[in-house]
C-alpha cells in the first residue's frame, strides 16, 4: 500500500515537472526607445524562437515596399496556395483568392495572420524563398546580427531564430522609420476585408496606460513572446520577452518590465534615431517591371529599391549605366543552392540569334543564380535546353547581377514568361536584336 502511494507521489511530482522541464528558455530586454539605451538584459544575446514576432520584418518590409512604390496599399494580391494553406491564425484566404495589401498588413499585424504574412511575403519577393533572404540581409542592415529567417510568418523551422536584442532593435526601426504606419500596431480591432479581426494584444494595450504595440507571438517550442512599446509623459520604453510561460505570465511580466524601463529612463535624454549599416548581399529588387520595358529602366527601378543605406532611390531614376542585353553577361561556373553545376559560358544572343529572357537584376550574384534554380522547378518544360547566364551592371554605382535564360525559341521564351507571370514573377523577353 505504501509503496503504491510512494509511486503515485512520484508520478504526480514528475508530471508537475515535465511542462517546466520543456519549457522554451526565458529571455528579455528592455530599451529607452529614444536613444536605444539598454535599461535591463537577460539573456538577450541568446539565439532563440522568435515566433510571430518575426512578422515585424514582414511589415517593416512591407511598408518600405509601399514607401518605394513597389506595392501600393489599394493593390489586389492574387493569393497562392503556399499562402492559402498556412496553418492557424489565419486570416483565412483562399488560392487564387484577391485580397488589397491595405488588408494583408492589417491582418498580419493585428490578427497575426499566417495566410496574410506570407502573401505578403510573395508580393514583394516573389516566393517565400526570395523573402527570407531579404528578411534575413534586412535584418543585418539594421543591426540584427544574430537573426536569420525561413518564412514570413514566424512558424518553427529550422534555422529560423533571433534574439531579444535584436527584436527590440527592429521595434525601434518599426517605430521611428515608419511612424505613418506605425499605429495599426495600436488598433485593438480593425476590417481586414472579409473579416474584422481582433488584435491578439489588446490585453496590454487596454491594460497597460501608454501602450500602442507592438506584437505578441507563440509557438511550442518558443512559448509566449511579445515585443511592447508604451509611451509616458515624452519617455518611450520598449520591452521584448521571449519564453514566457503563459500569455498571463508574459502579460504580468510584461508590465514589471515596462514598469522597469519607465522607473530607470531619465526624463530627458536626446532622440538617437537607428541607423542602417550597407551590407554585401542585400538583393536590390524582384519588382515587376511593365511589360516591354527597357533592361536599363528595370535595372534602375531594381536599384533604386535597395534603400537609402545603398543608392539614392531619386538618382537611380535619373542615373544609370547604360548596358544591353546584347552586352556579354559574366557566366558564373559555381555551382546553384541545389547542387546543380552552372551552364558553360556562352555569349548573349546577338543580331540574328537566339531569344532570351531575363529574371529580374540583384546585389548578390548567388541570389540570382538562386532565382534560376527555382525557376526551373517551377517552369520545366519550356526551359529545355536553355543556358543559365548571371551577368554584371552597374547602376549609379551599385553592382547588380542580372538573371538571364539564354538560348530560347520564341515559343520557349513567351511560354516562359506566360508561366512566370501567372506566378506573379518578374519575366522579360529579350528578342535576338537585344
Amino acid at each position: 500500500m505504501h509503496i503504491r502511494i510512494l509511486s503515485f507521489v512520484l508520478l504526480a511530482a514528475l508530471s508537475f515537472l515535465a511542462p517546466a522541464a520543456q519549457a522554451a528558455p526565458y529571455a528579455a530586454i528592455v530599451l529607452d526607445a529614444r536613444d536605444g539605451s539598454v535599461l535591463h538584459s537577460r539573456s538577450a544575446d541568446t539565439p532563440l524562437h522568435p515566433a510571430s514576432l518575426t512578422k515585424m520584418m514582414t511589415l517593416y518590409l512591407a511598408f518600405e515596399a509601399v514607401e518605394s512604390g513597389q506595392l501600393d496599399l489599394d493593390q489586389q494580391i492574387r493569393i497562392s496556395r503556399n499562402a492559402s494553406s498556412e496553418p492557424p491564425s489565419r486570416l483565412g484566404l483562399s488560392a487564387g483568392q484577391r485580397i488589397s495589401v491595405r488588408y494583408l498588413i492589417r491582418a498580419a499585424a493585428v490578427r497575426s495572420a499566417n495566410d496574410a504574412a506570407t502573401a505578403l511575403g510573395e508580393a514583394i519577393a516573389g516566393s517565400e524563398q526570395a523573402f527570407a533572404q531579404l528578411m534575413t540581409e534586412t535584418a543585418r542592415s539594421l543591426g540584427m546580427t544574430q537573426t536569420t529567417f525561413r518564412n514570413a510568418h514566424g512558424l518553427t523551422a529550422n534555422g529560423h531564430m533571433s534574439t531579444a536584442r535584436d527584436m527590440s532593435t527592429l521595434a525601434r526601426h518599426l517605430f521611428y522609420d515608419y511612424p505613418q504606419y506605425y499605429n495599426i500596431f495600436g488598433r485593438t480591432s480593425t476590417s481586414a476585408g472579409v473579416a474584422t479581426v481582433r488584435n491578439t494584444n489588446r490585453r496590454l494595450l487596454n491594460g497597460y496606460r501608454g501602450a500602442d504595440g507592438i506584437k505578441t507571438g507563440y509557438t511550442r517550442a518558443a512559448g509566449y513572446n511579445l515585443a511592447a512599446s508604451a509611451e509616458r509623459n515624452g519617455e518611450r520604453v520598449i520591452a521584448v520577452i521571449f519564453g514566457g510561460r503563459s500569455s498571463t505570465w508574459r502579460y504580468n511580466r510584461m508590465v514589471e518590465l515596462l514598469d522597469m524601463g519607465f522607473d530607470r529612463a531619465p526624463s530627458r535624454v536626446a532622440v538617437v534615431r537607428p541607423g542602417r549599416v550597407a551590407v554585401g548581399a542585400v538583393m536590390a529588387s524582384t519588382r515587376p517591371m511593365p511589360r516591354g520595358a527597357s533592361e536599363t529602366t528595370q535595372l534602375a527601378a531594381a536599384a533604386s529599391l535597395v534603400g537609402n543605406a545603398f543608392v539614392s532611390s531619386a538618382n537611380a531614376a535619373t542615373s544609370e549605366t547604360q548596358t544591353s542585353s546584347t552586352v556579354p553577361l559574366r557566366i558564373s561556373t559555381s555551382t546553384s543552392g541545389q547542387g546543380a553545376p552552372m551552364a558553360a559560358p556562352r555569349p548573349l544572343p546577338r543580331p540574328g540569334g537566339e531569344w532570351a529572357v531575363q529574371l529580374g537584376a540583384y546585389r548578390d550574384a548567388d541570389f540570382a543564380e538562386s532565382v534560376l534554380t527555382e525557376a526551373l522547378v517551377g517552369v520545366t518544360e519550356p526551359l529545355v535546353g536553355a543556358h543559365r547566364s548571371v551577368g554584371q551592371t552597374v547602376v549609379n554605382g551599385v553592382p547588380l547581377y542580372a538573371a538571364t535564360f539564354i538560348g530560347l525559341s520564341e515559343n520557349q521564351a513567351t511560354a516562359t514568361c506566360s508561366s512566370l507571370h501567372a506566378q506573379d514573377r518578374i519575366c522579360r523577353m529579350v528578342r535576338p536584336n537585344g
